[in-house]
């Protein structure tokens, strides 16, 4: 009798269906034990042991499978493999025309192809080929049962994910995931945002913003500082352009007027020549604000704003310097999305005076302290513009310098004393005090942002062309709770988490150094002699606080305001987090501020975790229980309701701790009518008090159908009746909030 062909041996070895997937097991998931596989075969070791071993013989007499000897387990052989793979191949051919379609993230409709998983896996996650190819098969076979019309891509990252799951595969499953919005979640999006008095882009933003959120959390922050941001122990800023921008940009108008404008590499627009006026200098400012909101996400600033536009005054009319003005504003309100501060210079400083001014056609002409007359007409000019609007301008905001000189100059007291009607009737206007020493070279933003000459000693590269590389949020009260509201242990709490802020900003410092690599940040970072617009490296890295009145509340018994103790705990807690930051600042391109920030979202994000966790019973808030937050921007509520030189005395201490940001709104008292007690209280706060960035705030409501203004809290208007077209002015944070009324 002939001998029986080896390759009709082997296909009878596995004509069994049991051995066949006995087979399919170890290609799937590798070696396997003698129990393991009777496991998954779902058979009982007492009533299926000797079937099962007759089957098993079976393949190891075919040469299909083998021991591993050591790891006391069956392993395929290479023909084993081969046998599978011809297998599938003929099930696949098979089924080719049942095969099932997948509708991708391209919006095709595509043949389901097992390879282009494994292909994803390898690119993807990196995981090696002959285990891509394996889930990739178990991935085909499930999906295989769900006798679907069509797949979709998101369908099958999900199967594959539950598997890596289940084969323990728990980082191969992270580099994998998918970002993206629910489709319920962009349907509220849409709902959230049209209540807002917004339009379509800022929609269109904001999911934007909800994508890369994700992708900075789950590819660029390290697991244990984005599961502080999620859990609420700190909160990073601006996670939606984490990646891509920077926070705020304080502009050195000299560079445009010599050079003229150049939108950068990769933008297709005609350079634009230096200017030859005041207008042409005007629309050039503009365009730099619109060219910098590509690549920045906060508050612009343009400090010296009138004295750098002085020498292209020239021989024109007050009044029509006063038109182009108003213009400007008008176009700055209407055409820039970010905030925009203004800072105006009442007197000249010496510093500047002396320099050569660029003027016309980008030519030096004399010294800016030449045009002293020019530079206070155009300061005059805007505060006169703004007063002449019966709706608030709260974009562009005004940042008043005030120095040694300008009580002494009798034109320059005149423009503060207006500025003051501005504070009194428009409540728009900041008050920088630069009178002490260490605040002549400072310059602030609207949002409290402070740069000064204290990096370098140099105070153009200090404070000009850089800016606010981004911020982070210690929350202070969940360091206190989870510390059990022992001191020693919550001082720990704060060094632990003031690394991570570090951390995080030096990741976010070489991530911008990525993308400056890559060419994305053209317009800030085009160069003139080899040297780039924005000077990254001598931007401010800002770690700030929420919650210090309520964190000592919490360990002390008694907020900062009603005992010399609890401020004495406040202070040294503050001094603590400078401390400690401070030993990141020692190095190279590590310019570290520890700021008292404006963030509104964060003290309530953090307030609302903070209550989740430890319930409202515990945690001590600001706002009650329909509107909890935490206290920010400054170290008490500004309406705790307490003498204003007591609150003076308490914010200057925290100004001086925190150089990297710091405001104090003062609240404008009822029935002030005139600006000479603001300006009084000015005048007290210069001479007395070391309160370095200030502002008057008072609640606001305006009638778009009588174009009138009404001061406190106007449930409807009180010429027309009307309560739909009333808009609220409401200050929480460094700037106003606007609401309508009938959202409120």
């Amino acid at each position: 009798m002939p001998r029986e062909p080896l390759g009709v041996k082997v296909l009878k070895a596995v004509s069994s269906p049991l051995r066949l997937r006995i087979l399919d097991f170890l290609m799937n998931r590798g070696p396997l034990s003698y129990t393991e596989i009777m496991k998954l075969l779902k058979l009982k070791p007492s009533r299926d042991a000797g079937r099962f071993a007759y089957h098993l013989k079976t393949l190891l007499k075919m040469d299909l499978i083998e021991p591993d000897l050591e790891k006391k387990k069956y392993r395929l052989t290479s023909l084993g493999r081969k046998l599978v793979e011809v297998a599938e191949e003929i099930e696949e051919n098979a089924f080719q025309r049942k095969k099932m379609l997948v509708r991708t993230s391209r919006l095709s409709l595509e043949h389901f192809e097992r390879n282009k998983i494994a292909e994803s896996l390898i690119k993807e996650a990196g995981v090696p080929a002959d285990l891509a190819q394996s889930i990739a098969r178990e991935t085909e076979r499930r999906l295989t049962k769900l006798r679907t019309k069509y797949l979709t891509a998101p369908l099958i990252r999900e199967f594959v994910n539950a598997i890596l799951i289940e084969r323990g595969l728990e980082e191969y499953r992270h580099k994998l995931t998918r970002l993206g919005l629910p489709v319920y979640d962009v349907t509220q999006l849409i709902k959230t945002m049209s209540q807002r008095a917004v339009d379509v882009e800022a929609v269109h933003e904001a999911a934007g913003d909800a994508v890369l959120e994700e992708y900075a959390l789950l590819n660029v922050l390290p697991r244990d500082i984005a599961d502080a941001h999620i859990s609420g122990s700190l909160h990073i800023n601006n996670l939606g352009c984490w990646v891509l921008k920077l926070e705020g940009v304080m502009h050195d108008l000299r560079f445009f007027f010599r050079y003229g404008l150049s939108p950068g590499p990769g933008l297709e627009k005609i350079p634009r020549k230096p200017p030859k006026d005041l207008e042409s200098a005007l629309s050039i400012t503009i365009e730099v604000l619109k060219l910098t909101t590509r690549e920045s996400m906060g508050e612009q600033t343009v400090d010296f704003f009138n004295v750098f536009l002085a020498p292209f005054v020239g021989d024109m009319k007050p009044d029509e310097v006063r038109d182009i003005i108003r213009n400007f504003l008008i176009e700055v309100n209407h055409l820039i999305p970010s905030g925009v501060s203004l800072g105006l210079e009442l007197t000249i400083p010496r510093f500047i005076a002396e320099i050569s001014a660029v003027g016309p056609n980008g030519r030096n002409v004399d010294i800016y302290g030449d045009y002293v007359e020019e530079s206070l007409l155009i300061a005059s000019s805007i505060i006169e513009a703004m007063l002449s609007e019966e709706k608030p301008i709260l974009n562009p905001s005004l940042i008043i310098k005030i120095r040694n000189k300008t009580f002494k100059d009798g034109k320059a007291e005149r423009i503060l004393f207006e500025a003051h009607r501005l504070a009194l009737k428009r409540g728009t206007p900041y008050f920088a005090n630069l009178i002490l020493k260490e605040q002549r070279y400072a310059s602030y933003a609207a949002t409290g942002f402070r740069l000064a000459s204290e990096w370098s000693g140099d105070w153009e590269l200090d404070t000009l062309r850089t800016g606010i590389l981004d911020s982070v949020v210690i929350n202070l009260p969940r360091a206190c709770y989870d510390s059990g509201g022992n001191r020693s242990r919550f001082f720990e709490q704060l060094r632990d988490r003031m690394e991570m802020a570090a951390r995080a900003l030096e990741i976010k410092y070489l991530t911008i150094k990525e993308r400056i690599g890559e060419n994305l940040l053209p317009f800030l970072t085009q160069c003139r002699d080899g040297d780039p617009y924005y000077r990254l490296e001598n931007s401010s890295r800002l770690v700030g606080f929420v919650g210090l009145n309520e964190a000592v509340h919490a360990i002390s018994g008694n907020p900062i305001y009603q005992s010399e103790e609890s401020l004495k705990f406040a202070v040294e807690i503050v001094k603590f987090l400078s401390k400690e930051l401070e030993r990141y600042s020692n190095r190279p391109d590590s310019r570290f501020n520890l700021s008292m920030i404006s963030c509104r979202n964060a003290a309530k994000r953090l307030a609302e975790l903070d209550i989740e966790r430890y319930g409202l019973a515990k945690v001590r808030v600001h706002g009650g229980r329909k509107n909890p937050a935490y206290t920010d921007m400054t170290a008490i509520p500004f309406d705790a309701g307490i003498p204003l030189q007591r609150y003076l005395r308490i914010e200057e201490q925290f100004h001086q701790l925190t150089p990297g940001s710091h405001l104090t709104p003062i609240p404008v008292r009822e029935g002030e009518n005139g600006p000479e007690s603001l300006l009084s209280t000015t005048k007290e706060i210069v001479n007395t008090h070391k309160i370095g960035f200030y502002t008057y705030s008072r609640d606001m409501a305006y009638c778009n159908n009588c174009d009138r203004l009404f001061y406190g809290e106007v449930v409807k208007c009180p010429l027309c009746g009307s309560v739909k077209t009333m808009t609220r002015f409401i200050r929480r944070s460094a700037k106003y909030a606007t609401k309508t009324l009938n959202s409120i």
